[in-house]
């Protein structure tokens, strides 16, 4: 057996294999930390949702508040290419939905999902005219605000609980049937709805 400095080779590998194992230890949390989280296929963040539509990828930002809801992409310059927004609806208010283009700045494609994830509606939403002077947002909620009442309604037809806004333009892409199915983490968005 060959030896190294008076040792036998198996005195030098265990001697050798004790000053390595710190520096091998480190390496590997290194490779955990950085490497694998690239290999994750993990669908959410807690503000995005990664969804794959007729093959495409889109990462959606999420709506699940009333909130967050109610504003939607509104003044929205630009929806860069595979974003979006996905809202999701608690179940106490899945029920016919309808939206409308307001102070949208860019034309929305719109996907109306039911309970389990099906296309009940789609719609390619057209840009809307600006609120216009003779129409004031009414102080009291209550008062019928003259802007909202000409803003074209985009409808689900049937009980929606998630609503898909892409840019202008996808829906041609992704040339989607009512019925197919979305894949989705539904009872993890439903979940988180509020």
């Amino acid at each position: 057996m060959a030896s190294i400095a008076g040792l036998s080779g198996r005195a030098w590998w265990c001697m050798n294999i004790r000053s390595v194992t710190p520096v091998a230890v480190a390496w590997a949390a290194v490779l955990v930390l950085f490497i694998l989280p690239g290999c994750n296929d993990k669908t959410s963040d807690g503000t995005h949702e990664k969804v794959t539509i007729s093959g495409r990828a889109y990462t959606l930002e999420l709506a699940l508040d009333l909130e967050k809801r109610q504003k939607g992409l509104s003044e929205r310059e630009v929806i860069p290419d595979g974003t979006g927004m996905l809202f999701v609806f608690p179940d106490r208010e899945v029920r016919v939905q309808e939206f409308v283009m307001r102070d949208c700045r860019i034309p929305i494609d719109i996907i109306f999902l039911d309970r389990s994830g099906r296309v009940t509606a789609t719609h390619a939403m057209k840009v809307e005219e600006a609120r216009r002077p003779d129409e004031p947002k009414p102080e009291n909620p209550r008062v019928p605000d003259p802007y909202e009442a000409r803003l074209k309604r985009y409808s689900s037809r049937y009980a929606a609980q998630f609503v898909i806004e892409l840019a202008g333009g996808e829906l041609d892409k992704l040339k989607l049937s009512e019925g197919q199915k979305i894949p989705l983490d539904l009872d993890g968005l439903k979940k988180r709805a509020r």
